[in-house]
């Protein structure tokens, strides 16, 4: 199935970051056709000409972003993209300056305090502790979204407990994320993350987070 044109992509700021969202369609094109017309319109190459690659450069694996194998852009370099989906939701992003990484999550009300203890920060969990069931929901997600694009953008890497990681608050940062305590293994790098939460239909929570 064709992407529907009239799907006008997002631009994130100064970033260089096209975002496309794709949602509530019965036969929705499916998450590799979205992020393909997407590269394809921002290189301006036919969609069939775009190559995917899934599989991690290092590892083989199938985990973190997207690589776009071709178009490479002007001057040799890789563009950068990814992709998540969700029910009936799309979230496609990319950019030829900054890795990114892409994430989609459940509005949850019940979450339990074993996964907020592995997902979030003491700092998260406290903001949380304050807010009605309907908050801390849109909250825990928006939060554990920014987490899991962080994850998707830094591809092959140490393991990093997510707990480590305290995010700045989304209710109180207009959806433009900042990293508040970093981990050594991130060295200075972590200042210069930001989180674009992206609107989508429904109860979820979607976010790109993007690098430098």
């Amino acid at each position: 199935m064709d992407v529907n044109p009239d799907d006008e992509p997002i631009e994130l700021g100064q970033t260089g970051v096209r975002v496309r969202v794709v949602a509530g369609s019965r036969r929705h094109p499916g998450a590799d056709a979205v992020l393909r017309a997407l590269v394809a319109e921002t290189a301006a190459v036919p969609a069939g000409d775009v190559e995917l690659v899934h599989a991690c450069e290092r590892c083989g694996a199938r985990h973190g972003r997207v690589t776009v194998a071709y178009p490479l852009t002007a001057s040799g370099s890789p563009r950068y993209a990814d992709v998540a989906i969700h029910g009936d939701a799309i979230v496609a992003a990319t950019g030829t300056r900054h890795p990114l990484g892409v994430a989609v999550e459940p509005v949850a009300l019940a979450a339990g305090a074993v996964i907020d203890e592995a997902a979030l920060h003491p700092d998260e969990r406290a903001a949380l502790r304050g807010l009605d069931a309907d908050e801390a929901a849109l909250a825990r997600a928006t939060l554990w979204a920014r987490k899991t694009a962080l994850l998707r953008a830094l591809g092959h890497s140490d393991f990093i407990e997510p707990s480590r990681l305290a995010i700045s608050d989304p209710r109180l940062d207009g959806g433009v994320g900042r990293i508040e305590r970093g981990v050594p293994e991130f060295g200075s790098f972590w200042r210069d993350v930001v989180f674009h939460d992206v609107a989508v239909p429904g109860r979820r929570a979607a976010t790109v987070a993007v690098i430098g």
